[in-house]
């Protein structure tokens, strides 16, 4: 699951530094510096790390002290040296990790011995147990289906492989006059800016050309379902389009210092109107499930926060938390000489009501739940509510 997260990397966030100083129990080792020898060293460099750069301890449940003291006399009694003791410790991280509140959390390792272990993933874990879970929809339903019994003739569908992995999307038109547009991930503005023709690109392309030159727009779909996330560079590249003046969506913050709770202060989240934007006052909806992550999901935040926006579909996965280079910012993501990678977001995010939705997901305005009968019956229940909604 790591791969799902591992695309953001740009930074459109304003953030106001400060100074605080409020400390926790006191730092032990950088944990980047670590040279463990035992696995009571390697605890303490992950301990620290996590005490040191997660950035949700303000609303996270786990107590981590209380971590220390369990867990720390636990690993003392391992051999690093030791296969059994090395799985062993494997499943002291995951009892560990399991209630942290960030969702796009991912825990990798460069033991040898765990090679053949997934790692860690919390939310991965909780979605699977969730009574309402379902599957992915396929890429085929946008791809062939959609553009088969919904778009216009004309449409355009295309995709693009790329070091990261493979984007599709998919544009057209509804009876002439509502816009559709597809995404499985956000990397649009980069594969839009390439010198070289790809399939993502023209669809885009596309997309705006009838964005700008569609007389009389009656709406606008925007549909993020199973979309991965990514470039947060895109929210102004694509949401920037339809707006006239900046849009605040929401509050973000980071942490400055070493301590467990030295936050800076929240500075708003904001989607700036590209130059050549058109202003779109028809409805804007934006088609969101439990398997939208991330950027997929602060789109629908950014959408939502329109005077006509509208999200539907279900509750988002709830990982809102951004991740930027961790250069940028005293928290987030860290690594140590036998943790390959933590993964953990860079700053918190807030909507504009107030409310932080990670762990929780972001809720739609209208829910229309997964029917699986329905899409394989080639129909498409939480399409259908956005027109009847347009309408």
């Amino acid at each position: 699951m790591k791969n799902l997260f591992k695309n953001i990397t740009a930074v459109i966030f304003l953030l106001l530094l400060a100074s605080a100083c409020r400390k926790e129990i006191p730092q032990i080792n950088n944990p980047q510096d670590t040279i463990s020898g035992n696995f009571s060293e390697v605890f303490d460099s992950f301990w620290s790390g996590m005490n040191n750069n997660y950035v949700f301890w303000d609303i996270d449940t786990t107590n981590w002290d209380r971590v220390y003291k369990e867990y720390k006399p636990l690993f003392a009694k391992l051999n690093l040296y030791d296969s059994t003791d090395v799985r062993k410790g494997y499943s002291y991280f995951k009892e560990m990790t399991k209630g942290l509140t960030d969702s796009h959390y991912d825990l990798s390792f460069n033991d040898d011995w765990l090679q053949d272990s997934s790692s860690i993933n919390p939310a991965y874990q909780r979605k699977l147990a969730s009574p309402s879970y379902h599957d992915p929809i396929s890429i085929f339903h946008f791809y062939d289906v959609i553009t088969t019994n919904y778009l216009d003739p004309g449409r355009k569908r295309g995709f693009t492989n790329t070091e990261r992995g493979q984007y599709v999307a998919v544009s057209g038109t509804i009876n002439n006059s509502t816009l559709y547009f597809f995404c499985s991930g956000f990397n649009l503005k980069t594969l839009f800016e390439t010198d070289t023709a790809n399939g993502v690109k023209t669809v885009t392309q596309y997309f705006f050309d009838k964005l700008k030159n569609t007389p009389n727009i009656t709406g606008i779909i925007l549909d993020v379902r199973g979309n991965s996330g990514g470039a947060l560079v895109d929210l102004d590249f694509l949401i920037g389009k339809m707006i006239n003046k900046q849009l605040n969506f929401g509050y973000t913050r980071s942490k400055q210092g070493n301590g467990r709770l030295d936050y800076s202060p929240w500075a708003p989240a904001f989607v700036t109107p590209q130059p050549d934007s058109r202003n779109i006052t028809a409805p804007i909806v934006i088609l969101a499930d439990s398997w939208s992550v991330s950027m997929a999901e602060m789109t629908a935040m950014a959408v939502k926060s329109l005077p006509n926006g509208h999200f539907i579909g279900e509750r988002t996965w709830g990982a809102t938390g951004p991740l930027i280079d961790k250069k940028f910012y005293n928290g987030g993501q860290f690594s140590t000489d036998y943790i390959n990678l933590a993964y953990t977001s860079s700053l918190m995010l807030k909507y504009r009501d107030g409310k932080n939705y990670e762990g929780i997901g972001f809720p739609p305005d209208i829910e229309v739940k997964y029917d699986e009968s329905a899409f394989n019956a080639g129909k498409d229940p939480q399409l259908e509510a956005a027109l009847k909604l347009i309408k």
